[in-house]
């Protein structure tokens, strides 16, 4: 059995913040994969089911994030698994919105969800590090996190999340260069522009040998310059006729 955590505070207060887009992980991989309805069990919503043939235990802890730990090592004790059974899903203010890093140890870098974890299991589990971005001051940080996403981080989000939960079952067989090169190559796909008003059509070069204001010349509508009225009209009119 493998353990996979996303974290986040429970509540429909902090549901959309981005500090839980590790619980919007789990979701998404609920869903996508069919699992089991979510239950409590080791101060946690758990589901389960399977990927790549393994069975996958997915935990959200209830503790908030600050004792995410104690769930997590709760779970891991009933079942007698080691910490590198566990892959978690976090929210990372040092990485660009919509990126998305895996490492296996390693520090804290300020996550209180990670410390909690470090100290009730140790270090030796995968991180699945989702950007958020960094408000760019450091006092900033905490209503940053606790904020939820904004509307033009929600094109990248659902994609993101998505395409982590589509291909899941690579990371669940340990291939996280696979995982890594699938999911970004979905984020490239659906999110570069791809409609007819998303870039202006490029311009057409001139012929050479020509300038731009010959061939602006050239392709202007010719308009009619003939004079209708006096001497010069009755004359075209007896040369070519009345039209």
């Amino acid at each position: 059995m493998l353990l996979f955590v996303g974290l986040g505070n429970p509540g429909a207060k902090y549901a959309n913040n981005r500090h839980n887009v590790g619980f919007m992980v789990a979701d998404a991989i609920a869903r996508h994969h069919s699992f089991s309805p979510w239950t409590r069990k080791f101060q946690a919503e758990i589901a389960e089911g399977q990927l790549e043939g393994k069975k996958i235990l997915l935990v959200r802890p209830q503790t908030f994030m600050n004792l995410s730990g104690q769930s997590v090592g709760e779970a891991l004790r009933f079942y007698k698994l080691p910490s590198s059974a566990v892959t978690v899903f976090y929210d990372e203010i040092d990485l660009e919105p919509g990126k998305l890093r895996i490492k296996k140890g390693g520090g804290a870098g300020g996550h209180n969800g990670i410390r909690s974890l470090d100290q009730h299991i140790g270090k030796d589990y995968r991180r699945v590090r989702i950007g958020v971005g960094h408000p760019g001051v450091r006092e900033m940080v905490h209503n940053h996190v606790l904020g939820d996403f904004s509307k033009s981080d929600q094109e990248w989000l659902g994609v993101l999340l998505d395409a982590i939960a589509v291909h899941a079952g690579l990371i669940a067989r340990n291939d996280e260069s696979s995982f890594m090169n699938r999911v970004t190559l979905a984020l490239r796909e659906k999110l570069q522009p791809t409609g007819a008003h998303d870039t202006p059509p490029p311009k057409k070069a001139a012929p050479k040998g020509q300038s731009h204001i010959r061939q602006a010349r050239q392709q202007a509508p010719r308009v009619n310059t003939l004079p209708e009225n006096g001497p010069m009209a009755a004359m075209l009119k007896k040369l070519f006729g009345k039209e």
